[in-house]
């Protein structure tokens, strides 16, 4: 992978200033707000765009989450940035500079 994808350990990602990101009580999720509508999150994106502050390396991301889900780390490293580079895609997350 090239220095410019999610899977860069020193990328950082911030949210899309388009998107509002919050927990909803009444859908019981994390979710992302945005003109058009609302994404319900499930438990995992939730965690992963909330570690999305602008700050956070992708390796600070994928150590967090290992810590929190011991076990297979490789298996959450792949799928933490999989799933970053589906929120980048999507128009989540952006790169910060």
């Amino acid at each position: 992978m090239n220095a410019s994808t999610p899977a860069d350990a020193h990328a950082r990602y911030a949210l899309n200033p388009m998107y509002l990101f919050r927990w909803e009580e009444t859908q019981d999720a994390h979710v992302l707000l945005y003109p058009e509508g609302i994404v319900k999150l499930n438990r995992t994106a939730g965690e992963i765009i909330g570690l999305c502050d602008g700050q956070e390396t992708v390796a600070s991301i994928i150590t967090t989450l290992q810590q929190r889900y011991p076990g297979n780390d490789q298996r959450v490293a792949e799928s933490i940035r999989t799933s970053l580079e589906v929120f980048r895609a999507k128009g989540w997350i952006r790169r910060q500079a």
